[in-house]
C-alpha cells in the first residue's frame, strides 16, 4: 500500500510504500508507519527516536506534542494530526480496506452482563447456520482459532486486523464486547456497527471516567455513532435507557420486564437448576428453559434474542441456541466434586454485579450464604466501601481477600471495604487459596459458597509477577483434598 492512499495532500516525495502500521516502537518493522499515542500511564511520542532506528518510514504524531530535539526528522515522513487515537483508528480501517462493512458487527455495552450475551448472540447465530467471531473479556475466537484476550476490546489496530480475518474467512458475524474504555479511547471509532446493545449502567471504572456521568458519556458513544440503518437494543428497565433511545439516529428496540418493552420476559419460573419462562415479542411468543440462573440471566437471554428477532431467524432455531448454553465461563459457575453444599465462581467485581448474585443464591438456597471476594488494586476506589456494605448486609459469613492487588497496597485495599461494613461476620485473609479453603471448611450441608471478582481468569496479578491462579481449579483441588 501507499502513504497517499492513507493521507491526502502529500507530495511526491513523501509517498511511499507502506508495509505496516504500529503503536509500539519495540515491535516496528522496516517500512511501517509508528502511531504516537498519549496513553494513561505511557507516551508514544517518547519513542519516536527507538521508532524510527526500528525502520519506521513514516511517523504519525499529535501536532500539540514537540518531540525532543535530539531526534532527526529530516529524513522521516512525519505527519501532525489533532488526535493520533482518532488517528490509528481511521488509519487502521482504510488499511485493512473497511472490514467491518463487509459482515455484521454486533456490539454489546453496559456495565454487567457482556460476556454472557455475546456467548448467546453466537449460539443463536451459528445455530442459524452463519459463522460468527466473536471478541470479548475470556477470548477472540472465529472458525477454529481462539485466542486469549488481553482487552475486552482490543486496540483499534488490533481491532480491524481481526475483523479483516474475519472477513477473509467469510464469517458473516462478528460479534464482541465494547468497553467504556474502548469507546473513549476512539478504538472502535471505524467500525461499522449493525447492533448496538445497551445492558444497563451501575457504578463501575470511576477511576477512569471520574463520574457516573462520564462513565455514561463514554457508553452512550456507541449509539451516538449508529447510523439511521443500524439498530439499538436497548434494556428500557434501566433508567439510562430513555436518555440512550433519544440519543441514537438508529431504529429501535427495547427488552426487559417491563409491559413497555417489545421483546418481554414473561412467567418466570427461576430455581438453582435455571429458568423456565416465555418471552414475548411482536411476532409471537417462545418458551425457553435454560441452565443459566437468576433473574439478571433472563435479562442477558431477552438481549440475544433481540438479535435473533431483527435478523429473522425463526423461533425455534432461537431457542435452540440459547438453550445450549447452559454455563458461561466463571459467570456463576457450579463447581460439583461431590460434596453436600453449593459451590459458585462468579466474575462480579461491581456492587450490583454482587446483589444481583448473592440475592439469586439467597432465593435458592435455604443454608447460609459464605462469600470471598475482594477489590481490585489501582481501580474504582470509591466502590470498595459500597461492595463491603452490600456484601456484609446479603451474606451470612464473608471473607475479605486479594483480588488482584497490583502495584496497591493490599491492606489499603481491604481498609477501604472495611469503610462500609458495620458487622463483624467476617474474617481478613490476604492468602486467597487459603480464604477459599476456609469458607469451603465452614461449610455445611445445603450452604453456598460463592467465590466471587476473578471468575474465569487464570492468573493473579501482584506488584512485581503475575502468578497462575484459578478460582475454580484452586476450589476443585480443596474440595478434592476434603473428600
Amino acid at each position: 500500500m501507499r502513504l497517499r492512499e492513507l493521507f491526502t495532500n502529500l507530495n511526491k516525495a513523501q509517498d511511499l510504500e507502506i508495509k505496516g502500521i504500529n503503536t509500539d516502537s519495540k515491535l516496528i518493522s522496516r517500512g511501517e508507519i509508528f502511531v504516537a499515542i498519549k496513553g494513561a500511564e505511557q507516551d508514544g511520542h517518547k519513542f519516536i527516536k527507538d521508532a524510527i532506528k526500528n525502520g519506521a518510514v513514516c511517523v504519525v504524531k499529535q501536532k500539540d506534542i514537540f518531540v525532543a530535539k535530539d531526534i532527526d526528522l529530516k529524513k522521516t515522513t512525519v505527519i501532525n494530526v489533532a488526535d493520533t487515537r482518532k488517528a490509528i483508528s481511521e488509519l487502521a480501517a482504510k488499511y485493512y480496506d473497511y472490514p467491518s462493512e463487509k459482515l455484521k458487527v454486533i456490539g454489546v455495552t453496559g456495565t454487567n452482563g457482556k460476556t454472557t450475551i455475546t456467548y448467546l448472540i453466537e449460539s443463536i447465530l451459528e445455530e442459524a447456520g452463519y459463522p460468527t467471531g466473536l471478541i470479548g473479556t475470556i477470548n477472540y475466537k472465529f472458525k477454529h482459532m481462539v485466542l486469549p484476550s488481553i482487552n475486552t476490546t482490543p486496540g483499534a489496530l488490533e481491532m480491524q486486523a481481526f475483523l479483516a480475518k474475519m472477513a477473509k474467512e467469510k464469517l458473516k458475524y462478528c460479534v464482541m464486547e465494547v468497553s467504556s474504555h474502548s469507546l473513549e479511547q476512539e478504538r472502535v471509532r471505524d467500525v461499522n456497527f449493525h447492533i448496538a446493545i445497551f445492558t444497563n449502567l451501575t457504578q463501575d471504572h470511576l477511576d477512569y471516567h471520574h463520574s457516573l456521568e462520564e462513565y455514561f458519556t463514554a457508553k452512550a458513544k456507541l449509539f451516538t455513532n449508529l447510523n439511521p440503518k443500524a439498530y439499538a437494543a436497548v434494556n428500557i428497565d434501566d433508567p439510562y435507557s430513555s436518555r440512550l433511545l433519544k440519543m441514537t439516529k438508529a431504529r429501535k428496540i427495547t427488552f426487559g420486564f417491563s409491559k413497555k418493552s417489545q421483546i418481554r420476559a414473561k412467567n418466570n419460573n427461576l430455581s438453582i437448576q435455571g429458568s423456565d419462562f416465555q418471552i414475548l415479542t411482536p411476532k409471537g411468543r417462545l418458551s425457553i428453559q435454560t441452565g443459566l440462573i437468576g433473574r439478571h440471566n433472563i435479562y442477558n437471554i431477552l438481549a440475544a434474542v433481540s438479535v435473533g428477532f431483527i435478523e429473522g431467524i425463526n423461533f425455534s432455531i432461537i431457542k435452540r441456541g440459547i438453550e445450549k448454553i447452559d454455563r458461561v465461563a466463571g459467570r456463576m459457575e457450579a463447581i460439583n466434586q461431590g460434596q453436600k453444599f453449593g459451590v459458585f465462581v462468579d466474575y462480579a467485581h461491581t456492587e450490583d454485579a454482587l446483589k444481583n448474585v448473592i440475592s439469586s443464591l439467597k432465593e435458592f438456597h435455604k443454608g447460609k450464604i459464605i462469600v470471598v471476594f475482594g477489590c481490585g488494586g489501582q481501580r474504582d476506589t470509591t466502590k470498595r466501601p459500597k461492595m463491603g456494605k452490600l456484601v456484609s448486609r446479603l451474606a451470612d459469613y464473608f471473607i475479605i481477600t486479594n483480588d488482584n492487588p497490583r502495584r496497591e497496597d493490599p491492606q489499603k485495599i481491604i481498609k477501604d471495604i472495611l469503610k462500609g461494613i458495620k458487622t463483624k461476620n467476617y474474617d481478613i485473609i490476604l492468602d486467597r487459596a487459603k480464604a477459599i479453603e476456609k469458607a469451603i471448611k465452614m461449610a455445611k450441608d445445603k450452604d453456598t459458597v460463592l467465590i466471587a471478582g476473578k471468575g474465569h481468569e487464570t492468573s493473579q496479578i501482584l506488584k512485581d509477577k503475575s502468578l497462575a491462579f484459578d478460582d475454580r481449579e484452586v476450589t476443585r483441588r480443596i474440595l478434592n483434598c476434603l473428600r
